[in-house]
C-alpha cells in the first residue's frame, strides 16, 4: 500500500504565500548577498555533483549552475507548487538542471552520489526529530570527503538579533537555530570540521553559514 507524502510546512508558512516567496526573500533579506558566499565557500570543482536540498524556487540551484556551468547540479523539493514555479524559473534561465520531488530527510539517492550538498533557509522549518533525519541523510548520499553547506538561522549575535529572535523563538521547529545546537547535531550524524562560517543580521534574526565534512 502506497505511503501518503511526508507532511510539510510551505516556504512562506501558508500555500498561498508560495507564489510571493522571492519577492519576500528580496525584500526582507540579502538574499543574494549571503547564497554567493555559500556558492563561494562550496570550492566547486567541474566534476562535482552537487544537491541543493529544499531548493525552493530555485534561484541557489540556477546561481550555482550560471557559476559553474559544468557542475550537474540536482535540485529537491517537497512543495509540488514551489517546484512549478522552480521549473518556470530554470527554463526561462535556460540552464540545464534536473528537479526532483521528494523530501530532505528521505533522499531518493543512493549512498555516496553526491560532492556537496547545500540547503538554504529549509532546516528551520524541520522539528528536532526531522532535522536529525536530514543530517543522516545528506551524510549518507554525500561521497566520503564530500560536505554539507548550510545557510539558515542561527545563535544571536547581538542584542537586537536577540530581541527579533525571541519572535522566532515562538516556534518550537526553530529552537535547535537560535539555540546554536546545529553544529552538535551535525557532529552527531557524523560529520566532522564542522564550521560556523559566516553571520549575516537580517530583519528575521541571524543568519548562519555552515560548513561541515564527511570522513574519508
Amino acid at each position: 500500500m502506497p505511503q501518503p507524502p511526508p507532511k510539510f510546512i510551505p516556504a512562506l508558512g501558508f500555500k498561498f504565500l508560495t507564489p510571493l516567496y522571492d519577492l519576500v526573500m528580496r525584500l526582507t533579506i540579502r538574499e543574494l548577498t549571503f547564497k554567493r558566499r555559500l556558492i563561494e565557500q562550496m570550492r566547486l570543482e567541474k566534476s562535482h555533483r552537487v544537491l541543493d536540498s529544499g531548493c525552493g524556487t530555485a534561484t541557489l540551484t540556477i546561481l550555482i549552475k550560471k557559476t559553474y556551468p559544468e557542475v550537474e547540479i540536482i535540485g529537491l523539493d517537497i512543495d509540488p507548487k514551489i517546484l512549478d514555479i522552480a521549473r518556470l524559473k530554470v527554463k526561462k534561465a535556460g540552464v540545464d538542471i534536473k528537479l526532483d520531488q521528494g523530501s530532505a530527510f528521505e533522499l531518493p539517492y543512493p549512498d555516496n552520489f553526491f560532492d556537496r550538498v547545500v540547503s538554504s533557509l529549509v532546516i528551520h522549518h524541520l522539528t528536532h526529530e526531522n532535522k536529525a533525519r536530514t543530517f543522516r541523510e545528506v551524510f549518507r548520499v554525500l561521497k566520503p570527503g564530500g560536505e554539507m553547506h548550510i545557510a539558515d538561522f542561527g545563535k544571536p549575535q547581538n542584542v537586537l538579533m536577540y530581541l527579533i529572535s525571541r519572535f522566532l523563538g515562538l516556534f518550537e521547529d526553530t529552537l535547535d537555530n537560535i539555540k546554536g545546537l546545529l553544529p552538535e547535531m551535525f557532529r552527531e550524524a557524523g560529520f566532522e570540521e564542522v564550521e560556523e562560517t559566516t553571520r549575516y543580521a537580517t530583519v528575521f534574526g541571524t543568519l548562519s553559514l555552515y560548513r561541515a565534512r564527511k570522513p574519508g
